[in-house]
């Protein structure tokens, strides 16, 4: 099914943009471990919607209710359900679309693929709020990573073909890359397309440390192959690359490969990290890492050209209503989370959970 993941623990995603509730049922989990609910909370909270003058107006408390799975705090061995009311929806704002699909978006493929009978409000299941049971079954795999020394990090690289190192370029920056720590820059170039009625794309980047060497396996069931399925699943995403990506393509290979050396632990290591550590699909025991491309937000205000259904002509567009001018900036948990549930996935695979 198009909504499930994994081999292994299976997460599947149900619900769309404006019905009443969306959520996730996550199968297959190790029984006994505890889940800190507050922390799953603040872990979605930096994903939800109206928290700053640069995101969607919607106003979404994401309040996760988990329905099932849990005993006295922790997995008991049965699925795990939990969900997320939808409670400000305005589906006036998408009559439009009903008829002149947005482009850039899934309207034309979805109308195409169901005859007509999809959810076109907000998207409907093919809406950036889906990502929002993706960080539920993520915020749990990341507390039980954790546990076995595996960490997840990932932070905005890049906005609007503007890197950070640029953004912040004379600026005294001492805070993150999150949301709440944009450099001017980033801040101004927002500000400016969405007064435009227009929208901005971006890169993230991800770090995974912790992970132990051996897991994976080489053709179609890698690592690499794993983290991207995920990762894929978030709506805008457009590209992945590992390690030195498409780089390593300019390099020569005494550039590119990675001498192997012992670390100060005796423990077999690498000088460089080129690879992303990843080799042949198996984990090589040095950080994982990989970055995102997103394009921006295709429900713009400017107008479109595009056609209409019913009368089987052209048509223009424009997007009234809540959207993000650059989803970047809630994207960062959203890229932990799906390779939080790969990893799990892979590592339970292996038997190493």
């Amino acid at each position: 099914m198009s909504s499930t993941f994994g081999n292994h623990i299976q997460i599947s995603i149900f619900g769309q943009s404006h019905s009443a509730a969306i959520g996730v049922v996550i199968d297959g989990l190790p029984a006994g471990e505890q889940i800190d609910e507050e922390e799953l909370q603040r872990f979605l909270a930096r994903r939800a919607p109206g928290q700053s003058d640069l995101t969607t107006a919607r106003k979404e408390a994401d309040q996760v209710r988990i329905l099932s799975g849990l005993y006295q705090g922790c997995t008991c061995g049965a699925p795990l359900a939990a969900e997320i009311e939808n409670r400000d929806v305005r589906s006036r704002d998408y009559e439009k679309i009903a008829d002149i699909p947005r482009p850039g978006h899934a309207d034309y493929t979805a109308h195409v693929k169901y005859g007509g009978w999809e959810d076109y409000r907000g998207g409907g299941h093919f809406s950036g709020r889906l990502t929002a049971p993706l960080c539920v079954a993520g915020g749990i795999a990341k507390q039980i990573l954790a546990r076995r020394g595996i960490g997840i990090e990932a932070a905005i690289d890049e906005i609007g073909g503007v890197t950070y190192e640029e953004a912040v370029a004379g600026e005294d920056v001492t805070a993150g890359k999150d949301i709440m720590a944009l450099p001017a820059a980033w801040t101004r170039m927002i500000a400016t397309v969405r007064e435009e009625g227009d929208s901005l794309g971006g890169i993230i980047c991800c770090r995974i440390s912790g992970m132990p060497a051996g897991v994976g396996s080489p053709m179609f069931d890698g690592l690499e192959n794993r983290i991207a399925q995920a990762v894929f699943a978030i709506p805008a995403v457009k590209g992945l690359e590992f390690g030195a990506g498409f780089q390593a393509a300019r390099m020569r290979g005494s550039e590119n490969n990675d001498p192997f050396c012992l670390d100060e632990e005796g423990q077999v290591a690498t000088a460089t990290n080129h690879h992303g550590g990843i080799l042949g699909g198996i984990s090589s025991g040095m950080d994982i890492t990989f970055r995102a491309a997103f394009k921006p937000t295709p429900s713009i205000a400017k107008e479109q050209d595009s056609i209409s259904f019913s009368r089987g002509e052209d048509a223009r567009l424009s997007i009234q209503g809540r959207h993000d001018p650059c989803i970047v900036l809630r994207a960062v948990p959203v890229v932990e989370a799906a390779a939080a549930v790969a990893l799990l996935d892979a590592l339970a695979g292996e038997g190493k959970l």
